[in-house]
């Protein structure tokens, strides 16, 4: 699957669909099915695996696991002393994302 179908599928799960998902974050109407020709720049890409709780990865068809935030979350809180906020995990998650995109560039 592209990305835009797995997306569509996405938006079908959580009783939504990509015109209304293009409102609720903001991106130019038309902008998913754009993707049908071109490539999604990250930030787009972090935005939506945000909204459905999933990976980067997932969105770009690259693995069939979806990220389990909460087991990443505890994960990253066991290799610290003190306590992460819910904000500071998600920063995390989003650092995350950003350097494998990186990673993913660099490799093209």
């Amino acid at each position: 699957m592209n990305v835009l179908e797995i997306i569509q599928e996405l938006c079908k799960e959580k009783g939504t669909n990509p015109s209304k998902l293009e409102i609720e974050l903001g991106f130019g109407r038309g902008t998913l099915y754009k993707w049908k020709k071109s490539s999604p720049n990250a930030d787009k890409l972090l935005k939506i695996a945000d909204y459905f709780g999933v990976s980067v990865d997932y969105l770009l068809g690259r693995t069939d696991i979806r990220s389990n935030v909460l087991e990443a979350q505890e994960t990253i809180a066991a290799h610290h002393e003190g306590e992460w906020t819910e904000d500071e995990l998600a920063e995390i998650e989003r650092f995350k994302e950003f350097v494998k995109l990186k990673r993913q560039e660099e490799n093209k």
